[in-house]
């Protein structure tokens, strides 16, 4: 993902949702953060890209965020026609919560279509929404984007301990934010995942910490709580979650 070693890895940001896009990047370049800037439209993706083009530890997802497909769906052209010019995706996905099943139906059709294409380059690494809908996403990456054909990161993970295995198997990661740990049942699922297939995210600026949101690369001190829950020293675990990401984006 990076040219120079990264020290931490923020694995689902969206940089663009900060007062100042280019003091967000710049962020993550000064910690040595490797970052993946998700989108939440196709038409947001060339302006990220433009800011992030000189980063060395910022990188960009062309993503059609579930929440809003009802709204985007005259952009799905757009995403499959920009999908060659980057190798990561995010965020897609699908979202069954109370405020967005009236649109279930449409999201799925988007999220099959994103797959599609994600296929046929055969090369993507995805960061996947899968909001009450975790068996349903891994269906339809079971049947459109098979071992081979792309890679997923699970984020903001909130399936059953079930569900984590069977990703698990398809070989999915999971990308580990600090709201993540509130919960008895959080902290329960992240004691279940495979340790090399975890990675940390912020998902600033949505995640708040004291009323305020997160900071963009600010993944310290999930790296402490993953630490914590999973027995291990703080900079073991740190270079445990650089590994993951090494394995993740390498090609072989």
């Amino acid at each position: 993902m990076t040219i120079s070693t990264p020290r931490m890895v923020d694995f689902h940001c969206h940089l663009d949702l900060y007062p100042d896009l280019a003091d967000a990047i710049g962020t993550c370049d000064d910690a040595r953060t490797a970052t993946l800037a998700v989108t939440t439209t196709p038409k947001a993706f060339r302006r990220n890209v433009q800011l992030a083009s000189k980063s060395e530890f910022v990188r960009v997802g062309l993503g059609l965020h579930p929440q809003l497909v009802h709204e985007r769906w005259n952009e799905l052209p757009l995403f499959e026609a920009l999908l060659p010019e980057t190798r990561y995706v995010g965020e897609v996905g699908l979202d069954a919560g109370p405020q967005h099943y009236r649109t279930f139906e449409r999201q799925t059709e988007a999220f099959r279509r994103i797959l599609i294409a994600c296929a046929s380059h055969r090369d993507k690494i995805l960061s996947v929404h899968s909001v009450r809908t975790a068996s349903k996403v891994l269906d339809h990456v079971e049947e459109l984007l098979p071992r081979g054909s792309g890679k997923v990161v699970l984020h903001w993970f909130s399936g059953s301990a079930a569900e984590a295995s069977r990703a698990a198997s398809l070989g999915c990661y999971f990308s580990i934010n600090q709201a993540m740990f509130k919960s008895d049942r959080g902290v329960s699922l992240v004691k279940k995942l495979p340790p090399d297939r975890l990675l940390t995210e912020t998902d600033g600026p949505f995640v708040e910490i004291e009323g305020h949101p997160i900071g963009p690369g600010d993944v310290l001190e999930v790296v402490r709580l993953l630490a914590s829950t999973l027995g291990n020293e703080v900079d073991d675990m740190r270079r445990t979650v650089v590994k993951n990401l090494a394995a993740l984006v390498s090609r072989t």
